[in-house]
């Protein structure tokens, strides 16, 4: 039983870090780079920013970043502030998921919480042949299509047609 239970929790995984980036996609484009506090920048809390808070605020995250303060940001600086901002949005999405699934609010999620909540109907899917089992094959086969799907851009598959992410209705068509 621990055994299934592991493999199943195995794939799982996979299939979920490659999962990641679709769900990404369907939720639309990230904003990239930081992302921008304006009140933060807006020291003076007058609802507008200022030249000088702009740049009063850009000394500050570099003075931050530049640990041995001689003015100057080396490689190994810029990594460790890359790494703490990882580290700040990984604490983040734990937090986040923690939150959405610890059912008796204890704060930690045990492996029961953290269980799919619907492993059979994916396992049905994958198991191409019903014979019970999933098999290399099927597990190829089963990537290929999502990475297919991903190139087309979305998880629908059908592209054909312009659709409304989420709500299944036709865009219309600007350029008609």
């Amino acid at each position: 039983m621990k055994r299934a239970f592991a493999l199943t929790g195995a794939m799982i995984l996979a299939l979920t870090a490659n999962a990641l980036p679709a769900v990404a996609q369907d939720a639309g484009p990230a904003p990239k780079g930081p992302r921008f506090d304006f009140a933060q920048v807006d020291t003076d809390g007058d609802g507008k920013i200022t030249p000088e808070e702009l740049q009063a605020h850009s000394a500050a995250r570099f003075a931050q970043a530049d640990t041995d303060g001689d003015g100057t940001l080396s490689v190994e600086e810029m990594v460790a502030r890359m790494e703490a901002r990882q580290a700040e949005r990984l604490q983040r999405g734990a937090e986040r998921m923690i939150e959405r699934m610890d059912k008796n609010d204890d704060g930690v999620l045990s492996a029961d919480e953290m269980a799919p909540r619907d492993e059979g109907r994916m396992f049905a899917r994958l198991d191409a042949n019903e014979d019970g089992a999933i098999s290399q094959e099927e597990m190829e086969k089963a990537r290929a299509r999502f990475e297919e799907r991903r190139e087309k851009g979305g998880r629908h598959g059908d592209h054909d047609r312009d659709y409304d992410r989420g709500h299944g209705k036709p865009w219309k068509k600007h350029n008609d």
